[in-house]
């Protein structure tokens, strides 16, 4: 008897080994359905392209972690999580970074995140939707912003001042005008824009990387804000068509003609 329960021990233990087998290469531990959700700047095309290798592979020795570093590197890809499912299904969830400004060049409207990252774009002739429409807004007019695209990443100095000028309530600059816009060009650097009154005024700040950063940045367009505070007190605002502030100690201005 004894040898009998070893002998039918021995045949349950070879029937678990073999089923065991049979269900690690089984079709139902196989890669055989992709999913994804939690996508908005990221192009669906983009993650099928990461995820198509892992189809046919088997569910219980899949490298996770890997497929998480590939997806993470995508620009708009805040953080990704990826989970497998029984039978044959991987399912990918990605968060997104969140917008926090949209830079403008002549060919596209490129929405960006805290970081600076470029993550996604629209075309330039569509209305922004209004939870885009209320973040800062740069137009970059220069020559290599042509060139720019999702992926990218706006630096840091140039990205700081750009906040912060498009932080400028008009009536800190002695002005009427109840928006201010903000334009980037070859030849002046940042540039304030009033519509109405229509004027404009030059910040400079042409460098990738301005002189000045935090509390220095701060203090010197404070003094600029200032030196336009003390034209418009002298001069009309309507009769300004364009100042020249990017030396706060010496302000140019041209009236309108």
């Amino acid at each position: 008897m004894a040898s009998l329960g070893r002998i039918a021990a021995g045949l349950l233990a070879v029937l678990l080994a073999a089923g065991l087998v049979v269900m690690l290469n089984g079709p139902w531990v196989r890669v055989t359905e992709l999913a994804w959700a939690g996508e908005k700047f990221t192009a669906g095309d983009e993650l099928a392209r990461l995820m198509e290798p892992e189809r046919g592979r088997n569910l219980l020795t899949l490298d996770t972690a890997a497929i998480v570093a590939r997806v993470e590197r995508l620009p708009a890809v805040e953080r990704a999580s990826v989970n497998a499912q029984l039978p044959g299904r991987l399912a990918l969830s990605v968060t997104e970074k969140v917008p926090s400004f949209i830079w403008q060049t002549r060919t596209v409207r490129l929405i960006g995140a805290d970081d600076g990252a470029l993550i996604g774009a629209l075309p330039i002739l569509d209305p922004l939707p209004p939870t885009l429409g209320k973040l800062p807004f740069i137009d970059d007019q220069r020559v290599s912003a042509r060139l720019t695209a999702v992926g990218d990443v706006i630096s840091g100095p140039m990205l700081e001042v750009a906040r912060q000028l498009s932080a400028l309530d008009p009536a800190l600059l002695g002005s009427k005008a109840t928006r201010l816009s903000i334009r980037l060009d070859d030849e002046f650097g940042f540039i304030v824009v009033s519509a109405d009154p229509a004027w404009q005024a030059a910040f400079g700040f042409y460098g990738l990387e301005p002189a000045e950063r935090g509390q220095s940045l701060h203090d010197r367009i404070g003094r600029q804000v200032a030196a336009v505070r003390t034209l418009f007190a002298s001069q009309p605002e309507t009769g300004v068509s364009w100042v020249d502030a990017r030396n706060p100690g010496k302000v140019y201005f041209r009236a309108n003609s």
